[in-house]
């Protein structure tokens, strides 16, 4: 997931105490919405646990294949007999523009719900993920009325058409670490397009969907035409993949789930399957990197950012041995220095990971690498967090300490293997050739960066790395223009940009003798 950098950030001045005061009078909404209703479900419900205190935020409906059923029926009636497909696309551009005015109003609430859910500093919620939220309904809505058809030069007899057309009903299931942003980037291209959707969020951050779900219902989106269903993924997951009026599945997640939607597909309807998975991304340091101290902090503040909880995250540093210890030394100060606390805090820098069961897979990781023969540099610790640092969280939460591994083999698991929380890999190498095969060496192939002050370097090195984006002097840049996914593992398709609308639009040739 390609994140904002710093200098993007709009920033928020509400105070901790104001943060602390909304929590509290936080109201989440645990059903399901089907057909533009708040529907309860068949009355089993699960426990939406903050990660911040370890305290139940919500008793949310748990929907199985009932409530799939429900929803899938709701938007195929949309689809079919609705007006969303029928309405001119500028209409439903300027549907999706409200939408995004009505985030904006809501962005507070918003931000709010994603930090206490998932875990992250609350100001980042919302200086950087609802920003990206509401950049891309507005993106979207700006766009759906530009997209023109095609009209082949044929035989002077005949008239060929290629059109695009929407391609139906869209299953979207989205994790836990960037939860809006995540569902918008599915949601929005495929609303431009005409389509559908069923959304199912991950269990473990259902609120904010639920959220979006309503204010879109505000906007103007006809019933049925955004249903949002919660649930643990083996059971509405499978449910919303094996569905056989879904026709395009639009997953972001582990590679072990995205095989499972594979499965799916097979075993039903034969439906597209679009995705985006993991992501074990290197970030290349040259001795001739125009700002060594730059490089550094970025490669610091890439890892860290959302605790590490990123698939792009830049989890393994690549740096020539004539700098390593330099570069290393830098970002273990940055790291040290790193404030990690509760979420709601503003001072926070790194909140809390996603729970007690990531927390442990996360450190069960670290001790692995040092078994390995990694030597831990810094961090590899649950992080106390407590009254002492300004924090009112309490001791409950799920916090680790930025930690940075160096020493570590091009064969270890530390090297290879995605560990989705603040740890760093550092590896040294000798020569050009060298860092790319070790760039390389990878079953993922989601993202990169390569820091270097020659054009050609750069030219050649961003064409021989095996990954979707290329940062090069720089880390998670970009915006909507630009397409995002990944190669090999790390799935196929794209989001955002224009052909983000390819996943859900189908192409129709009509041929007329004149």
């Amino acid at each position: 997931m390609t994140a904002v950098s710093p200098a993007a950030k709009q920033v928020t001045q509400v105070t901790y105490e104001e943060w602390l005061r909304r929590a509290k009078a936080l109201e989440p909404v645990g059903t399901h919405l089907i057909d533009g209703a708040d529907e309860p479900g068949g009355g089993s419900t699960f426990a939406v646990v903050s990660p911040r205190d370890g305290q139940v935020l919500a008793e949310v409906a748990d929907g199985g294949e009932a409530e799939i059923d429900a929803a899938v029926a709701a938007a195929r009636r949309a689809f079919d007999h609705g007006p969303w497909p029928r309405l001119a696309p500028a209409d439903r551009g300027r549907i999706l523009i409200r939408l995004a005015d009505l985030l904006e109003e809501h962005r507070a609430e918003l931000a709010l719900t994603v930090s206490l859910e998932m875990g992250k500093p609350v100001t980042e919620a919302h200086d950087i993920e609802l920003r990206a939220v509401v950049g891309t309904f507005r993106w979207y809505g700006q766009l759906a009325g530009k997209l023109t058809d095609e009209i082949p030069h044929t035989a002077p007899d005949t008239l060929a058409l290629v059109t695009r057309e929407p391609a139906g009903v869209v299953g979207a299931v989205v994790p836990w670490n960037f939860p809006l942003t995540l569902a918008g980037w599915k949601i929005a291209p495929a609303l431009a397009a005409g389509c559908t959707v069923v959304l199912k969020p991950s269990e473990h951050a259902p609120l904010s969907a639920a959220l979006l779900g309503r204010v879109a219902l505000r906007a103007g989106l006809p019933p049925g035409v955004l249903n949002v269903v919660n649930g643990e993924g083996p059971v509405a997951g499978r449910a919303l993949g094996l569905h056989p009026e879904v026709d395009v599945l639009a997953f972001t997640g582990s590679t072990a789930v995205g095989r499972h939607f594979l499965r799916y597909a097979a075993d039903s309807n034969l439906k597209r399957v679009w995705l985006e998975l993991g992501g074990k991304s290197p970030n290349i340091v040259l001795p001739d990197a125009p700002d060594l101290a730059k490089a550094a902090a970025t490669a610091a503040w890439g890892i860290f950012f959302n605790q590490g909880e990123m698939c792009t995250a830049p989890s393994r540093l690549l740096v020539h041995a004539s700098v390593a210890e330099q570069v290393t030394d830098a970002v273990v100060a940055h790291a040290r220095a790193l404030r990690v606390g509760d979420p709601l805090d503003p001072a926070t820098e790194m909140g809390a990971l996603a729970g007690e069961g990531h927390l442990g897979r996360v450190l069960g990781h670290v001790r692995a690498a040092v078994d390995s023969g990694a030597r831990l540099r810094t961090g590899g610790a649950r992080a106390l967090i407590g009254s002492g640092g300004g924090s009112g969280c309490g001791s409950g939460g799920s916090y680790l300490e930025p930690t940075v591994l160096d020493r570590v083999a091009p064969d270890s698991p530390p090297a290879r293997e995605e560990i989705f929380g603040p740890v760093l890999s550092v590896l040294a190498f000798d020569d050009l050739d060298e860092a790319v095969a070790l760039a390389n060496a990878t079953d993922y192939g989601l993202a990169a960066g390569l820091w270097t002050s020659d054009l050609s370097t750069a030219h050649r090195v961003a064409r021989a790395l095996k990954a979707g984006t290329v940062w090069v002097n720089c880390y998670e840049e970009g915006d909507l223009t630009v397409p995002f996914g990944g190669v090999k593992r790390s799935g196929n398709g794209r989001d955002k940009s224009v052909h983000a609308l390819e996943k859900y639009t189908e192409l129709k040739t009509t041929w007329i003798q004149l």
